[in-house]
């Protein structure tokens, strides 16, 4: 498996003597590696002690990345290594539950309620991941968990 994973890093552009560092590009391959659903590069990054509080150029982070993929294994790594579940982005102050919710990735939206995300945050719009809800049974999972008027 490291063989494959030395390849991707090769041929992204990432230094193989420093596997968690941006490349030429400004990219960061944790979050290169969560798009595109890489959970063994993942692994291996975070067994490397990649930084969880990097962001892309929009702000997202790892776990938002890894929830655009629908990747629940690189999702339960990122979780499972500390990343902050409530990480707002600061442009909008979404978090990458509402991105879930939002976007209808039901799977993800119950992953990260159970990772420990909170469904009562709001972006800076004033909503919740419930009131961006996308699909009837996000709604219905999400909507227990938020009280009324919060």
């Amino acid at each position: 498996m490291k063989t494959e994973v030395w390849a991707w890093l090769q041929d992204n552009y990432f230094s193989i003597a420093q596997p968690t560092a941006q490349n030429s590009a400004g990219l960061y391959p944790l979050i290169l590696a969560c798009q595109q659903g890489r959970s063994d590069v993942v692994r291996f990054l975070l067994a490397e002690q990649a930084d969880l509080s990097v962001v892309d150029d929009y702000g997202n982070n790892a776990l938002w990345a890894a929830c655009y993929a629908k990747n629940g294994e690189c999702i339960a790594a990122l979780l499972q290594a500390g990343i902050d579940p409530d990480y707002q982005s600061p442009a909008s102050g979404a978090t990458a539950l509402m991105f879930a919710a939002s976007s209808g990735r039901e799977a993800v939206v119950e992953q990260l309620i159970q990772g420990g995300a909170d469904p009562t945050l709001k972006n800076h719009d004033d909503f919740t991941a419930v009131d961006l809800a996308s699909t009837r049974k996000i709604l219905k999972f999400l909507s227990p968990l938020v009280k009324p008027g919060a």
